[in-house]
């Protein structure tokens, strides 16, 4: 492993394009150190790792997917998160800098979110919520509506992690504090994106018809047509009311979702729109998930999918992970163990927090161990990196 790691972090560099000195001088690493971590010769202790990810710009479980420290580091920060919060409408202090620092922050926070990059979120998050919120409140006229936009972003990017990580309440609380900033921000189009993030509350009380009427109510009321813009929002909010719908085992609803979530994606390049990512892609992935959440009787169409396709780099590293995820579970209903672990492997190598964090994975890997009573070192290695042993 101390090579696979070290090759890792050597890859990264020099995507950087930083040299060793310089990576030893970010880092606080001796130059000696990191140059045999690099060749395999040493294993990184985890403050080591942790160390060298921040001077990389990522989060250290892509540099060793094995490391448990970013998770407890992450849920270390939930109460912070939740204080950061809890006085969201009483003006405390000035904002810490300017409105162009912020909307940085809050960009680069949004990027870690895509990416699954939580421990770097749980981080920023109590920092970048208080001077969101502190925006807010000196602003006026127009520059509310712009400071609401990044409160807006600022409270999802911290809501991925209160979600993935379990803490549902602080989520809820976090999505109220998201809706309420984007009715101040005059812009339909995020008032729409809050409704989508919102949808979660449902998925995780399993209040999945509640979930369908809140999603049509937020079709009925959302933008209509003519902007890229607004095809992108109007297809998430689709591709979202089909996961519910086939969580609530209405097919019929779920295909419909799906149709029109294709037809708007058919307008317009994959990317990512007001944080959220949208196109062609992005709704095959989502047939996946729908013919997973309807049952075993519609695995098939998953496997197909799956067999003929594959998400690429245009997709954010969370969504491709969730793709694997979900495929993992339609290939050990289907009979294929084997199959099933490698899927789960590769979308760990994609988002090592989102998959650890993800209840199917977790399941379908004591599945799976329990299936092939192994004693395989990878098999039982990554069963209990992931909590299921």
């Amino acid at each position: 492993m101390a090579d696979h790691i070290g090759q890792l972090v050597a890859a990264r560099r020099r995507t950087r394009r930083m040299t060793q000195a310089d990576l030893a001088r970010a880092s606080h690493v001796s130059l000696a150190m990191l140059k045999s971590i690099e060749r395999g010769a040493r294993t990184p202790s985890p403050a080591l790792l942790e160390a060298l990810a921040c001077a990389l710009g990522v989060d250290a479980s892509r540099l060793d997917p094995r490391l448990t420290g970013t998770h407890d580091r992450v849920h270390d920060a939930l109460p912070a998160i939740s204080a950061a919060i809890a006085v969201y409408d009483v003006p405390l202090d000035p904002p810490a800098g300017s409105r162009a620092e912020l909307a940085e922050a809050v960009a680069a926070a949004t990027g870690w979110r895509l990416a699954a990059q939580y421990g770097r979120i749980a981080g920023a998050a109590p920092g970048l919520l208080a001077d969101a919120l502190a925006h807010l409140h000196a602003a006026d006229g127009s520059d509310r509506a712009e400071a609401a936009c990044l409160l807006v972003a600022a409270a999802r990017a911290a809501d991925a992690v209160a979600y993935k990580f379990g803490a549902h309440d602080l989520s809820a609380r976090l999505i109220d504090l998201m809706r309420w900033a984007a009715a101040q921000t005059g812009d339909p189009h995020i008032v729409a994106m809050s409704e989508y993030v919102r949808a979660e509350t449902f998925l995780a009380a399993r209040a999945h018809r509640a979930g369908q009427a809140a999603l049509e109510r937020a079709l009925d009321a959302g933008p209509g047509s003519g902007t890229a813009r607004t095809a992108a929002v109007r297809g998430a909010l689709h591709m979202r009311a089909a996961v519910v719908a086939a969580r609530a085992e209405d097919a019929e609803t779920a295909h419909s979702h799906l149709r029109a979530a294709e037809r708007l994606a058919g307008e317009l390049p994959e990317g990512v729109y007001l944080g959220t990512a949208f196109g062609p892609a992005s709704v095959r992935i989502h047939e996946v998930a729908v013919a997973v959440s309807l049952g075993r009787d519609h695995i098939g169409r998953a496997l197909d999918l799956a067999r003929a396709w594959q998400p690429g780099d245009e997709i954010p590293e969370e969504r491709r992970s969730g793709f694997h995820v979900e495929l993992a579970r339609a290939q050990l209903w289907a009979g294929r163990p084997d199959a099933a672990f490698e899927s789960l492997r590769a979308a760990r190598r994609l988002a090592p927090l989102h998959v650890r964090g993800h209840p199917w994975a977790r399941e379908d890997i004591r599945t799976i161990r329990r299936i092939k009573r192994a004693d395989a070192e990878s098999l039982s290695a990554f069963a209990e990196w992931i909590g299921a042993v």
